[in-house]
Protein backbone atom coordinates (compact mmCIF):
# COMPACT_ATOMS: atom_id res chain seq x y z
CA UNK A 1 0.00 0.00 0.00
CA UNK A 2 1.00 3.32 -1.00
CA UNK A 3 2.41 5.40 2.06
CA UNK A 4 -0.60 7.78 3.09
CA UNK A 5 1.14 11.21 2.85
CA UNK A 6 2.49 10.72 -0.78
CA UNK A 7 -1.44 10.05 -1.63
CA UNK A 8 -2.66 12.92 0.51
CA UNK A 9 0.03 14.35 -1.27
CA UNK A 10 -1.04 14.12 -4.87
CA UNK A 11 -4.82 13.83 -4.32
CA UNK A 12 -5.55 17.23 -4.98
CA UNK A 13 -3.38 17.27 -8.22
CA UNK A 14 -5.42 13.70 -9.44
CA UNK A 15 -8.80 16.03 -8.52
CA UNK A 16 -7.94 18.78 -10.17
CA UNK A 17 -6.81 16.89 -13.24
CA UNK A 18 -9.96 14.94 -13.25
CA UNK A 19 -12.37 17.71 -13.40
CA UNK A 20 -10.18 19.43 -16.00
CA UNK A 21 -11.40 17.32 -18.52
CA UNK A 22 -15.43 18.02 -17.68
CA UNK A 23 -17.62 18.44 -14.44
CA UNK A 24 -17.35 15.93 -11.91
CA UNK A 25 -19.12 14.60 -8.50
CA UNK A 26 -17.45 13.28 -5.99
CA UNK A 27 -18.06 9.65 -6.08
CA UNK A 28 -17.05 9.19 -10.10
CA UNK A 29 -13.64 11.38 -8.80
CA UNK A 30 -12.93 8.51 -6.14
CA UNK A 31 -14.41 5.92 -8.55
CA UNK A 32 -12.15 7.36 -11.55
CA UNK A 33 -9.14 7.57 -9.54
CA UNK A 34 -9.43 3.69 -8.04
CA UNK A 35 -10.27 2.39 -11.70
CA UNK A 36 -7.38 4.96 -13.47
CA UNK A 37 -4.63 3.59 -10.73
CA UNK A 38 -5.82 -0.29 -11.32
CA UNK A 39 -6.62 -0.25 -7.64
CA UNK A 40 -3.79 0.98 -6.24
CA UNK A 41 -5.57 4.76 -5.08
CA UNK A 42 -8.47 4.32 -3.42
CA UNK A 43 -10.52 6.90 -2.07
CA UNK A 44 -13.58 6.68 0.71
CA UNK A 45 -16.13 9.30 -0.19
CA UNK A 46 -16.56 10.24 3.02
CA UNK A 47 -12.65 11.32 3.08
CA UNK A 48 -12.97 13.42 -0.44
CA UNK A 49 -15.90 15.48 0.67
CA UNK A 50 -13.73 17.51 3.03
CA UNK A 51 -10.88 17.89 0.79
CA UNK A 52 -13.19 18.80 -2.32
CA UNK A 53 -14.54 21.70 0.04
CA UNK A 54 -10.57 22.70 1.29
CA UNK A 55 -9.95 22.95 -2.42
CA UNK A 56 -13.51 25.11 -3.17
CA UNK A 57 -12.99 27.40 -0.53
CA UNK A 58 -9.65 27.52 -2.04
CA UNK A 59 -10.63 28.72 -5.43
CA UNK A 60 -9.22 25.99 -6.72
CA UNK A 61 -12.86 24.21 -8.08
CA UNK A 62 -16.02 25.38 -8.26
CA UNK A 63 -18.70 23.29 -7.31
CA UNK A 64 -22.89 23.57 -8.51
CA UNK A 65 -25.81 21.46 -7.16
CA UNK A 66 -27.20 19.63 -10.55
CA UNK A 67 -30.54 17.72 -10.43
CA UNK A 68 -31.44 15.27 -12.63
CA UNK A 69 -34.89 13.58 -13.30
CA UNK A 70 -35.02 10.51 -11.33
CA UNK A 71 -31.97 11.15 -9.49
CA UNK A 72 -30.28 12.90 -6.44
CA UNK A 73 -29.07 16.13 -6.48
CA UNK A 74 -25.27 15.90 -6.79
CA UNK A 75 -22.77 18.91 -6.51
CA UNK A 76 -20.49 18.61 -9.82
CA UNK A 77 -16.94 20.37 -9.63
CA UNK A 78 -15.49 21.92 -12.19
CA UNK A 79 -11.59 23.45 -12.28
CA UNK A 80 -11.22 27.23 -11.92
CA UNK A 81 -8.41 29.77 -13.55
CA UNK A 82 -6.68 29.67 -10.22
CA UNK A 83 -7.22 25.99 -10.50
CA UNK A 84 -5.61 25.48 -13.72
CA UNK A 85 -2.59 27.65 -12.48
CA UNK A 86 -1.75 25.41 -9.32
CA UNK A 87 -2.66 21.77 -11.41
CA UNK A 88 0.24 23.41 -13.94
CA UNK A 89 2.60 24.14 -11.24
CA UNK A 90 2.07 20.65 -9.34
CA UNK A 91 2.65 18.36 -12.92
CA UNK A 92 5.84 20.09 -13.02
CA UNK A 93 6.79 19.74 -9.45
CA UNK A 94 5.26 15.92 -9.69
CA UNK A 95 7.17 15.45 -12.72
CA UNK A 96 10.60 16.79 -10.85
CA UNK A 97 10.44 14.93 -8.14
CA UNK A 98 10.06 11.73 -9.97
CA UNK A 99 12.36 12.31 -12.37
CA UNK A 100 15.22 13.25 -9.64
CA UNK A 101 13.96 9.70 -7.91
CA UNK A 102 14.00 7.68 -11.20
CA UNK A 103 17.63 8.92 -11.23
CA UNK A 104 18.55 8.32 -8.01
CA UNK A 105 17.19 4.69 -7.09
CA UNK A 106 18.14 3.89 -10.84
CA UNK A 107 14.32 3.08 -11.62
CA UNK A 108 13.67 1.90 -15.16
CA UNK A 109 10.21 1.83 -16.81
CA UNK A 110 8.80 -1.47 -17.30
Amino acid sequence: MLDKELKKGSTEMLIMALVEERPRHGYEIAKLIEERSDGVLQFHVASLYPLLYRMEKRGWIKGQWVEKAGQRRRRYYKLTAAGQKVLAEQRSTWKDFFTALDRVARITPS
